[in-house]
């Protein structure tokens, strides 16, 4: 079996649904000889590089007559990661471009280690929802990719240059030629779709029916 699936380190149901795919993975077994590819999608292209907007500004698009039902919506996502075992501080978010850690990703996915990939995907979702700091700053972007095992002169490298940033375009070309406008989105084997943070036991639910019917 093979899944794909469309993410940003921006997305906190990202975050959420693809931790829940991971553990059913695991669940029904089938973890340690199943390719799990993560794709780019940055939900804003356009983010900036560096910010001093708070979390709820950007989530209200600075319409403060909002702010009490996006807190709202706000504290019912982070519990949704905490019931899931996820750490999150949503308000503490800076909320930046992710380019450049698309680009780091792109580039641990490089070393066919998938172990390591999944360490730096871990790393900069925790960066961002859990340590109120900017995934666009490279400093942090280098301490967290280093502490995730990547070598720190490759990814000052790839930081310095334009590296991989046209894979992270393929997999934006690659999403919308799909019909994929939103994220996460996944895709096993090519054929079946699941989209969004879906309950935990819909992704175990489809990966049975799927394992079934691929005998």
């Amino acid at each position: 079996m093979e899944i794909k699936y469309w993410s940003d380190i921006a997305c906190p149901f990202c975050y959420i649904g693809s931790n829940r795919m991971k553990r059913a993975m695991k669940e029904v077994g089938i973890a340690d000889d199943t390719k799990l590819e993560f794709k780019a999608f940055q939900l804003d292209p356009t983010a900036p590089q560096e910010t001093t907007d708070s979390y709820i500004n950007h989530f209200t698009r600075g319409n403060a007559a909002l702010e009490p039902q996006a807190k709202k919506q706000m504290a019912q996502i982070e519990a949704m990661a905490h019931g899931d075992g996820l750490p999150m501080q949503i308000e503490q978010v800076v909320p930046t471009n992710t380019l450049d850690a698309h680009r780091l990703i792109k580039l641990a996915n490089s070393k066919h280690d998938s172990d390591l990939a999944e360490r730096v995907i871990k790393r900069f979702y925790q960066v961002y929802f859990n340590d109120g700091q900017s995934i666009a700053d490279h400093d942090v972007l280098t301490r967290a990719a280093v502490a995730a095992g990547l070598d720190k002169d490759e990814v000052e490298q790839v930081l310095s240059s334009d590296d991989y940033r046209q894979d992270v375009i393929n997999d934006e070309q690659e999403a919308q030629q799909a019909g994929i406008h939103a994220a996460p989105f996944f895709v096993i084997n090519n054929k079946y779709g699941i989209s969004g943070a879906q309950p935990y036991a819909v992704f175990v639910k489809v990966l049975k029916q799927v394992q079934a019917e691929e005998g």
